[in-house]
């Protein structure tokens, strides 16, 4: 993981920690609502505050704390919303590539919901927080498949597209914000995830390119030669983890046949169309279905025309980028959506 792989990691930590010393004596939480500007920013980025004390927490690298800070510790008492701008001289100062804006939500975090999140950030597990775009109501979800539920909307009805909306983000295996319609409400989702691993499986230069290029946007990555070993790392897989399998031998298809029944992660499989031919039969003789079998990315990657091994190894992670953010990877020029 690179240095600000790690300092993000660290500083979601402290978060979560300040938000469970912080629960039991009221806890005000500013979220972005909208933005504009800025150019590539992390989603999921949380300020907690106390109403008198500290904040913890940062939104934009700090560039917007005039309006943030006071926000945050009014959010103890209530629900509102302010708007925020930033030059271009303070934007870049502070690390951002250029002037922007955003829709600020502060909200009241009741104080099992702030427990609860506090722990999941501070033990790195996913966790969600759902509020309405009003910052009425908040649920706290957390656990490997966002089980553990804290709070509610004021509804049944809100509190089931809530999780709903939040389960199914924690699929593409990334940390996110995004506003759901619900009915005659909408919903804010920020959902935090745990930074991607990826396992090679296999050895030789593809996969040492694969490890640099995962180092490069701050992931996990190990490399892995024994069927044992990789069968193990494998079935602890979260939706958050990556196997790239390189070894073309037929001894892991095991590996395959279980991590696609588990339907756990990205499973990408290395090979030419003849070797992904041979290893498609031999999985079908193994009982797997079409719709088991759909899962798996092989070739991995995406056509990119790469020839060398960091060229490979840049389709592998851009088709795991893709994958996650339940994009296709086609050209940002022939699409009309948001970009990012």
């Amino acid at each position: 993981m690179t240095e600000a792989g790690a300092a993000a990691v660290s500083e979601l930590r402290d978060l979560g920690a300040a938000l469970r010393e912080w629960a039991p004596h009221g806890v005000g939480v500013v979220r972005v609502l909208a933005r504009h500007g800025f150019g590539t920013v992390e989603s999921g980025q949380l300020v907690a505050a106390t109403a008198g004390g500290p904040v913890a927490g940062s939104l934009y690298r700090g560039a917007l704390d005039d309006a943030v800070l006071p926000l945050a510790r009014a959010a103890v008492a209530g629900a509102d919303t302010r708007e925020a701008h930033v030059a271009e001289a303070a934007a870049v100062d502070a690390g951002l590539a250029c002037a922007g804006g955003a829709t600020l939500l502060g909200h009241p975090l009741p104080a099992a919901q702030a427990g609860a999140l506090g722990e999941a950030l501070e033990r790195e597990v996913p966790a969600a927080l759902v509020s309405t775009v009003r910052g009425s109501g908040a649920v706290v979800l957390a656990g490997p498949e966002l089980e553990a539920v804290h709070g509610s909307l004021g509804t049944a009805e809100l509190d089931e597209q809530a999780a709903s909306a939040a389960r199914g983000l924690l699929r593409r295996g990334a940390t996110a914000t995004e506003r759901v319609q619900a009915g005659d409400d909408e919903l804010l989702v920020d959902i935090w995830v745990p930074v991607p691993s990826v396992l090679v499986a296999g050895a030789g230069a593809i996969g040492e390119a694969l490890v640099a290029q995962a180092e490069l946007l701050g992931w996990g990555a190990r490399t892995e030669t024994g069927l044992d070993a990789v069968h193990a790392a494998v079935a602890a897989f979260t939706d958050a983890d990556v196997l790239v399998l390189l070894d073309h031998a037929p001894a892991f298809d095991v590996v395959l046949v279980d991590a696609l029944r588990r339907g756990r992660g990205f499973i990408g499989a290395l090979g030419s169309r003849r070797t992904q031919a041979a290893r498609r039969e031999r999985l079908i003789a193994a009982g797997l279905t079409e719709e088991e079998l759909a899962r798996l990315h092989g070739p991995v990657g995406l056509d990119l025309g790469a020839r060398t091994p960091a060229e490979t190894a840049v389709s592998i992670v851009a088709q795991v980028v893709a994958a996650r953010s339940g994009r296709t990877g086609s050209a940002l020029a022939a699409t009309d959506g948001r970009i990012g």
